[in-house]
């Protein structure tokens, strides 16, 4: 094995992540002077830029499902065991006495075994929750007429809805918390702004991406062994 500068981000891969990173700051923003949290915006703007800044996020989300699937990324959000109690007993216990992360990322395989099950749990359970529940929200106008108890199956939508952007809210704080150990900030973040991150590569593997010329690589060690 042998340590590459690989391209491991693509360019719509960065916009998605930077573009749904602002959005979902811009939906905290709006949807707590909704609720009274604070008063920088008044009511009415906070309701119209939430309104579009949740259709924005839902076309993104479109669009980078599509990506996913057409280009195979979605393999890298695949749980598996292997390696998760490992990774698991590192963040709970391990990365407080300064143990090296057990997980050594490959081309192949992006994310660690706890992080591809929390995006996979994000992208197949939060997300379509919050979208659901804001677009039932967004239409009660249209079905309360005809729904038996509209009014109390609106006010569950509510709470779904404020509890799936809550536990949001938490996933990006433990995210931007989690940037912050091991590396300093910068390199965790410099990957997502350049495309560009260290990863290990067997010689087969690293001829394969040269020949194919797949994606840019660049050795920065010769020889590297755990």
């Amino acid at each position: 094995m042998s340590l590459h500068s690989v391209k491991v981000y693509s360019r719509f891969e960065r916009f998605w992540h930077w573009t749904q990173a602002f959005l979902i700051f811009s939906l905290f923003f709006t949807g707590f002077a909704i609720h009274g949290l604070h008063s920088l915006i008044s009511f009415k703007t906070a309701v119209v830029w939430h309104t579009w800044g949740a259709f924005t996020l839902i076309i993104l989300w479109i669009f980078a499902i599509f990506w996913h699937l057409t280009t195979g990324t979605w393999r890298h959000y695949l749980p598996t065991h292997q390696g998760l109690w490992q990774v698991f007993r590192f963040y709970s216990y391990g990365i407080f006495r300064a143990e090296p992360h057990p997980y050594r990322k490959a081309f192949w395989r992006k994310h660690n075994p706890l992080q591809a099950l929390a995006y996979l749990s994000l992208k197949l359970v939060l997300f379509p929750l919050i979208w659901l529940t804001g677009l039932a929200y967004f239409t009660y106008q249209y079905w309360r007429e005809w729904l038996p108890n509209a009014l109390m199956t609106f006010e569950w939508i509510a709470v779904l809805h404020v509890g799936a952007a809550f536990l949001i809210v938490a996933f990006v704080l433990l995210h931007v918390y989690l940037l912050s150990t091991g590396h300093s900030f910068a390199a965790h973040v410099k990957p997502m702004i350049t495309g560009f991150d260290e990863v290990d590569l067997t010689a087969a593997e690293a001829a394969y991406l040269q020949e194919s010329k797949a994606v840019s690589v660049k050795p920065i060690s010769d020889s590297h062994s755990h």
